[in-house]
């Protein structure tokens, strides 16, 4: 079998020990007798089998001169050595190998018989052009930095993956260019520098099969799994987003199951809260947390004895429990890391704090299922890997620092594209000021002479929705623990049985005729206090055990209680809110494109929104009063919009809720500011602050001499103090009734007079509803104009 078939390399192989043969020829000549007999013995083999000398290329010339051949390499491969080194004879860029150390055979033998061995970190479409790198510097002599460390990675006889490094010894090797070979000139090395990737160029200058490679090579071999486990630890926390990958955390165990050499490892963390003084949850896919078990945090203090609590936290050392079972006899249960680890099954652990010159970070969690397999001798094997995983932890908590002000800036103080370049140029002045060593200040951000526009979808009788859900909650969570207590008094005649149903009937009395505020508190207090240990106890009875258990299963893991009618009503809230703020948000863009503004939106029981437009805000000295009118007019039609997406998902919520929609139009210029300690935007002036008055009260506003509130279902309500603002948004309304937006039943109405505020007047309009959501053209102030004048 030749070595050079299915094989495309600038190399013509053939193995041969010519360099080898010829230091025995000048050993031959040695005045050392031992050496000369020794030389002279092997150049008899090569001279018996000139091939040795000469070179081949067919692989079965190495099981036919197998003994030969072993004989001329036992000074390369010393038999006292052979158990020890790990050695190796090949030729390069294949896994043929003729001659080999004890060590590595047993090494080979050890991984099985289907282990295929195989250079991890050699790409295989690299391979031609590393072999004509080393074309160039071996023969033309050209000084290439090309060399890279490689590696075996073999399984060990418990699975565990070892890394072992490769050193190869090219002194026995002749590499020569065949007839006709295209030679290499300055001008080619230069091109070749700057196209390692460009194949084909390579091809070109170096053909297939081009250059002799005559001899072998020596792989020296080392055992660097310590190492390669650590570096591989490096590179795994380098990594972004590694705590989404449902892959990291097997890989990262199997990193320490290396460097530890233990098959039974598995790898958790603990974060340290240092202001709940609580350990918590790292979360992420695969990360589990053995010192918290089936918590998802704990008090440091709970978590932890005296002891290691010092150790940890105090000293910020690492300590080892060598066998959990013996521990928690010793310490009688009453150490909570020791008790924690039984409940889960482990039998051995090492937890180490995960430190930096401000204190605990957080703990690494090693443990494994069988006793005294960790302990803190090999503990000692993380003083390497510490510093890389408290750089990855420092860099993670900075990173989620960043994260967490960045979801909080999006989702509760959202600095909109708009003004963003007024921050964005006081934070540029303040770097500026610290870095010339001024005193430095984040300047006030104002932004004067813009118009208000303001709108809410309100969800109505929210309150009272909520009351009713809970109420049945609260009654059908009763009267199942009244059945129970009927029951439990028929096999047990306790007076306390006929007390609880007392009490519940009372409660039954309350929620029926007087509900108040804290009678759900109440309630609850009664369950969680009273009620559950009694249960609890009484399960031991076999004719309450269904009912009991029935009862538990009912019970909300987190409400910690009956949580059916409340859930309808929070999914139906949360749906509602979610569904107006994504369209709300989607027909923003829409109004952007026409003039840049400010725009906030908030979600509360329904969706409210704010905006401002003026020149202040946009920086261009572009404005015109037709891009408020324009702004306006889309508010009214995106209102209509919002109206008509809740009737169309109404059917589909878990409980039936009405809408209400309110517009509030302020027909004055006025200035608003940023907020540093509220991180909002305000108004300013006492003049402006009636905006934000008239804001906060006017949906809750009674028609002046009824007891009927503005906002009403079905309806759009706009809110105004001036005639201009009546006559502007008549004609809106004329027009959306011709594009069927909305009906014909206009109302006009006074409002009674607000706290500080009085002459509000309201336009009331009914939506109309189409049963189909379908993308709606959008019309501006010149279409209007255009309608007005046909």
């Amino acid at each position: 079998m030749d070595i050079n078939k299915n094989v495309e390399s600038p190399f013509e192989l053939k193995i041969s020990f010519n360099k080898l043969l010829q230091h025995y020829e000048e050993l031959a000549e040695n005045t050392d007798a031992h050496s000369a007999v020794r030389a002279k013995h092997v150049l008899k083999i090569a001279n018996t089998f000139p091939e040795l000398k000469d070179g081949f290329s067919d692989a079965t010339i190495l099981k036919q001169r197998e003994k030969e051949i072993s004989e001329i390499l036992q000074d390369s491969f010393s038999p006292i050595l052979t158990k020890n080194e790990i050695k190796t004879a090949t030729i390069p860029f294949h896994n043929l190998i003729f001659n080999a150390s004890e060590r590595f055979k047993d090494i080979i033998k050890t991984a099985g018989k289907d282990f295929e061995l195989e250079i991890k970190n050699m790409p295989k479409d690299d391979t031609y052009i590393v072999a004509c790198a080393i074309i160039l510097d071996f023969y033309y002599g050209y000084n290439l930095n090309f060399k890279r460390p490689f590696y075996y990675e073999i399984p060990d006889a418990n699975g565990i993956t070892r890394y072992y490094k490769i050193l190869y010894n090219a002194d026995f090797t002749e590499i020569k260019p065949k007839k006709n070979t295209p030679k290499i000139t300055q001008k080619d090395y230069d091109e070749l520098l700057d196209n390692f990737e460009n194949i084909a160029l390579w091809k070109e200058k170096f053909p297939p099969n081009s250059y002799t490679f005559k001899g072998f090579i020596i792989s020296n071999i080392f055992d660097v799994t310590d190492d390669q486990s650590i570096s591989n630890v490096k590179s795994s926390l380098i990594a972004d987003d590694k705590r989404k990958d449902v892959n990291f955390m097997g890989g990262f165990q199997e990193i320490f199951r290396s460097l530890f050499g233990i098959n039974d490892i598995k790898v958790g963390f603990s974060l340290y809260n240092k202001e709940d003084g609580v350990f918590q949850r790292v979360y992420g896919a695969g990360l589990k947390s053995y010192l918290l078990g089936k918590y998802e945090k704990e008090k440091c203090t709970d978590a932890l004895c005296k002891w290691s609590y010092n150790r940890l936290l105090n000293e910020n050392k690492y300590f080892s429990v060598s066998d959990v079972d013996k521990m928690l006899v010793k310490s009688k249960g009453g150490a909570p890391h020791i008790k924690s680890l039984h409940e889960q099954g482990i039998k051995s652990a090492v937890f180490a704090p995960i430190a930096n010159d401000d204190g605990l970070m957080g703990i690494l969690e090693i443990v494994s299922n069988e006793p005294q397999t960790l302990n803190s001798i090999n503990a000692n094997k993380l003083v390497d890997v510490m510093p890389y995983i408290v750089t990855a932890v420092e860099r993670s908590k900075n990173d989620e620092a960043n994260l967490i002000e960045a979801i909080i800036q999006k989702e509760c103080t959202s600095i909109h594209p708009s003004v963003h370049w007024r921050f964005a140029s006081e934070a540029r002045d303040f770097i500026k000021a610290e870095l010339k060593g001024e005193q430095a200040t984040f300047k006030k951000i104002a932004f004067e002479n813009i118009y208000p526009l303001y709108g809410q979808i309100d969800i109505k009788g929210s309150s009272n929705a909520r009351n009713e859900a809970t109420k049945e909650d609260l009654t059908l969570q009763l009267k199942a623990v009244k059945s129970i207590f009927l029951k439990a008094s028929k096999i047990e005649t306790l007076p306390i049985y006929e007390q609880y149903i007392y009490q519940i009937n009372d409660y039954l009395k309350e929620l029926n005729n007087d509900f108040k505020v804290d009678s759900e508190r109440q309630i609850s207090d009664f369950f969680n206090q009273e009620i559950d240990s009694v249960l609890t106890h009484l399960f031991s009875i076999d004719a309450l055990k269904e009912q009991i258990d029935s009862y538990f299963n009912s019970i909300d893991d987190k409400v910690k209680a009956f949580y059916n009618h409340r859930k309808d009503y929070d999914d139906s809230i949360a749906l509602i809110n979610k569904e107006m703020a994504s369209l709300l948000d989607k027909k923003q863009e829409e109004a952007q494109a026409m003039y840049p503004h400010y725009f906030e939106r908030f979600k509360t029981d329904g969706v409210e929104h704010n905006m401002y437009i003026g020149e202040s805000i946009t920086k261009e000295k572009n404005f015109n009063p037709i891009y408020l009118y324009n702004l306006r007019l889309w508010q009214l039609q995106v209102m209509c919009e919002l109206e008509n997406a809740y009737y169309q998902m109404q059917s589909s919520l878990p409980i039936t809720l009405n809408v209400a929609s309110m517009i509030l139009v302020f027909n004055q210029p006025l200035s608003i500011s940023f907020r540093m300690d509220e991180k909002q935007f305000d108004v300013d002036g006492t003049y402006n602050a009636r905006y934000e008055i008239v804001k906060k009260r006017v949906d809750k506003a009674y028609i002046k001499g009824t007891t009927e509130r503005i906002t009403q279902k079905g309806k759009i309500s706009i809110v105004y103090s001036h005639k201009q603002d009546e006559n502007e948004y008549l004609r809106y309304i004329k027009f959306l009734q011709s594009k069927n937006y909305l009906d014909t039943d206009v109302e006009i109405v006074e409002l009674e007079d607000l706290q500080a505020v009085t002459g509000l007047k309201a336009i009331r309009v009914s939506v109309l509803y189409h049963k189909n959501e379908e993308d709606k053209s959008f019309y501006t102030y010149g279409d209007l104009m255009k309608t007005i004048k046909a």
